[in-house]
């Protein structure tokens, strides 16, 4: 049975503050690794009133100093806002605290609107045409120093840190065939182009010292309680704050309610199930039903799940369900 990780966005609920947030990312990182989940990773996104780890460094350090064997990493830092370097000596110290705990995903997308890039203070047409560039280079800083090098990590070189590519589009899958790198799609929100991403990847992927062959990772909502109506009233959070985020009211993660696709507008509630038809939400009959429907289907290495749900301990619950389908598949 492949691997299962946690991709958790930090929400911060309506009512709540980044403090709880943050607390309720340990306390779920602790209870994934005692689960047996391969994985912990967060997002960089900027400016969004709902999500906590802007600061995507500063938590995986926080994550990774409160568990001892899970992997912590980023899933990811967006590279067009951040200069290879500074990215290298981040995740090179974070290496250096936590040998062999530490993996570095990377995007391509600035992770939030066009003013806050602005504030970010880089040019974003010129990092998204650099992108392939400055992953060589961040990478390259990884390895062992050369004679008379004038530029150096310090931490980093030497480190080893695994860098991932991400994408939700064609062009990720690309760049991660062409420089040898595991490739992780977001189908969990924009599953459009994930099969054709796939074929893509698969078929020009040239191995490398990092990897020998592809291997994917594939993101999957996953919403598991008792009963598939319990199931089904926890992810209306995710579908309200989706919709707020297209409709340009992102928020705080809101609280979940009974039918709330029953009175949506048809063209809202067609968009809302295109873009999270990756998405598993039931009981735990459903769960195993719809994962080994979705991994026969993919052929993924390994599943990227996440579960925007609104009370910490339903959260919690979801993902001790999940762990359990997944030992009962793998047995």
């Amino acid at each position: 049975m492949i691997p299962l990780s946690v991709l958790d966005l930090a929400p911060i609920a309506e009512g709540n503050t980044a403090s709880r947030s943050l607390a309720n990312t340990l306390d779920l990182a602790r209870h994934a690794e005692r689960l047996g989940y391969l994985r912990y990773w967060l997002a960089e996104h900027h400016n969004m009133p709902g999500i906590a780890s802007a600061a995507t460094s500063v938590v995986i350090g926080h994550v990774a100093a409160g568990t001892k064997t899970i992997r912590v990493g980023a899933g990811g830092i967006m590279l067009p806002n951040h200069a290879p370097l500074v990215i290298a000596e981040q995740f090179g110290t974070l290496a250096a605290l936590h040998p062999g705990r530490i993996d570095l995903g990377l995007g391509r997308a600035p992770g939030t609107d066009m003013n806050t890039a602005r504030a970010l203070r880089r040019n974003m047409e010129a990092g998204v045409d650099s992108f392939p560039q400055d992953v060589v280079e961040l990478i390259n800083y990884f390895a062992p120093a050369e004679p008379n090098q004038r530029v150096r990590a310090v931490p980093g070189e030497g480190q080893d840190v695994p860098v991932w590519i991400l994408g939700s589009s064609l062009y990720g899958a690309q760049l991660a065939a062409m420089l040898g790198l595991p490739y992780a799609f977001a189908s969990h929100f924009a599953p459009a182009e994930m099969e054709h991403a796939l074929e893509i990847y698969r078929a020009r992927f040239q191995p490398s010292e990092r990897l020998q062959k592809p291997y994917v990772m594939l993101g999957l909502n996953v919403f598991a309680a008792g009963t598939d109506a319990e199931a089904k009233f926890h992810f209306s959070s995710l579908q309200q704050a989706f919709v707020n985020l297209r409709s340009g009211r992102p928020g705080q993660l809101p609280p979940p309610v009974e039918n709330y696709d029953a009175e949506l507008d048809p063209m809202v509630k067609a968009t809302l199930a295109s873009a999270l038809s990756c998405a598993i939400v039931g009981s735990p009959e459903m769960v195993k039903s719809g994962l080994e429907a979705f991994i026969a289907r993919t052929g993924a290495d390994e599943l990227m799940v996440t579960a925007q749900i609104f009370d910490h301990k339903a959260r919690v619950r979801s993902f001790e369900i999940l762990a359990e389908v997944h030992r009962e598949l793998a047995g």
